[in-house]
Parts: structure tokens; C-alpha cells; sequence
């Protein structure tokens, strides 16, 4: 059982980040398949309305159930808020590139495509958030081991 709660604890952020990323990926897919399949959009419209809802969920679970951010200035808050959407931003590139790709280039399925576009955008976000993001201070880190 201590082996299995180490294991936990080792990888505690990563399979929170599947969990609440899956969730991101389901709003992300919801809101694209109600703009684009039942509102009739442009699929590039609906992709950016997907990315600002997903994004605007996937801050705050990211923020507190992932990488446990902990600011106490209102200064640092949007700092942190920023460099996440700002690092989102690059991904949304990305996500409209593929589907670019995929939808205007290759004729391929809307939903097929952002199915496949989606996995690339999860791993990339995870990294993005982990390395830039929510990076841990040698402050934070050395609080930690006490």
C-alpha cells in the first residue's frame, strides 16, 4: 500500500492534469460541435469560442487542482493569468493550423479533425503549463521540503 500512495504522489500532477484535461477537451469539443454542427459557424469561429471557454475552465482546475498555485498578491494572480493565456495563445495557433490543415487543405471531417487536433493541444498545453506557467520558485520548492 506505501508503494502504491508513493507512486500516487509522484504522479499526482500528472494524472490530475489527464483528468481535468480530459474535461478541457470535452468543453473544448462541446462548444465546437454546438457552434459549428448546431449554430451552423465557420469552423475556425467556433474553434476560437472553444478555445476561450476550455482555456477559461482549464486556468482555474489547472490552477487549483493541478499545479496548486498558491498567490497571495492581486499582482501576481494576473501574472499567472496571463502567461497562461498567453501560452494557450500558442497553442491556439496550433489548433488553428491543424484544423486549417485538416478541414480546408485535406477535406477531412470538422469533428474527426479536431479529435486528432486535440491531442496534440492537450500534450502541448501540459508542457507550456508545467515549464512556463505554473513553474515552481526555488522558494516555493525549498518551502515544500520542510
Amino acid at each position: 500500500m506505501q508503494r502504491l500512495m508513493r507512486l500516487y504522489k509522484k504522479y499526482q500532477d500528472i494524472l490530475a492534469y489527464l483528468i481535468f484535461g480530459g474535461l478541457t477537451t470535452v468543453v473544448n469539443l462541446v462548444v465546437f460541435y454546438v457552434t459549428v454542427t448546431l449554430w451552423g459557424w465557420n469552423y475556425q469561429v467556433g474553434n476560437v469560442w472553444a478555445w476561450f471557454l476550455s482555456v477559461l475552465f482549464a486556468y482555474v482546475t489547472n490552477r487549483v487542482w493541478v499545479f496548486h498555485s498558491h498567490f497571495t498578491t492581486f499582482k501576481a494572480l494576473v501574472n499567472e493569468a496571463v502567461s497562461f493565456f498567453l501560452a494557450r495563445g500558442a497553442t491556439l495557433i496550433m489548433d488553428m493550423a491543424i484544423m486549417w490543415i485538416g478541414v480546408s487543405l485535406l477535406q477531412q471531417n470538422e469533428m474527426l479533425t479536431k479529435l486528432v487536433d486535440q491531442v496534440v493541444v492537450v500534450l502541448a498545453n501540459y508542457f507550456f503549463s508545467k515549464w512556463f506557467v505554473f513553474k515552481k520558485n526555488k522558494a516555493t520548492s525549498a518551502d515544500e521540503q520542510d
